[in-house]
């Protein structure tokens, strides 16, 4: 299955993408089965986490079905490490034409983070295949409306920055694709059952703001 095709499945099943900033090596695995317990299928190491690239390459042998890789993907290099772990997915806090590029001609997800409309159709332009609309605390639900407004229609844009289970709803309201969940999920010495905890938390605000 191509990477797009994982991302398009993502989406529809459970479309919050799981920030593990800090994961340790040796935790991988423990988490890993946390959030596959809570139906999360994005999973993201940033790449200032302690050797994420080994991180990566056991979240991604421990699940192949789902879509895993780094965030905080600055340059095009860093773009053919992850993917030599076996990584699929590029998220970034910015916006680079050559790490979007890389990902793309390497099959790979590329969520670049914007916050701009220019932002966002250079990145669209370069081949990404959604945006992460980052830090979301400098933006609101109503910045999402506006922004998809213009965009072309279907573009997944996920807010990323300050989200939580208390404003999921106000976030899908408004038309975001999805999110990006990061310390109210995981941070570093939090247990794999209390990460599986609050997955699932996360997981029922997401249905709850479906069928709302």
């Amino acid at each position: 299955m191509s990477a797009s095709d994982l991302l398009t499945a993502a989406m529809q099943h459970l479309p919050l993408v799981a920030i593990l900033r800090g994961l340790a090596p040796a935790e991988a695995p423990a988490v890993g089965q946390a959030l596959d317990a809570a139906g999360f299928t994005l999973l993201e190491v940033p790449l200032n986490s302690p050797q994420p690239l080994d991180s990566i390459a056991a979240l991604s042998a421990q699940h192949p079905g789902k879509l895993v890789g780094a965030g905080t993907v600055l340059r095009a290099a860093e773009v053919r490490e992850v993917h030599a772990a076996g990584g699929r997915l590029i998220v970034a806090p910015n916006f680079e034409a050559e790490v979007v590029r890389a990902a793309v001609a390497l099959d790979m997800v590329a969520l670049p983070g914007i916050l701009t409309p220019t932002e966002a159709f250079a990145a669209l332009a370069a081949g990404a295949h959604g945006l992460k609309l980052f830090p979301a605390e400098m933006a609101s639900p109503a910045a999402v409306r506006a922004l998809l407004a213009v965009l072309p229609k279907g573009t997944p844009l996920m807010p990323v920055g300050g989200v939580s289970a208390a404003n999921l709803a106000d976030w899908r309201a408004a038309g975001a694709a999805g999110c990006g969940i990061g310390s109210a999920l995981y941070k570093p010495g939090k247990s794999a059952a209390a990460v599986r905890q609050d997955a699932l938390a996360f997981a029922a605000a997401w249905h709850g703001a479906q069928r709302a």
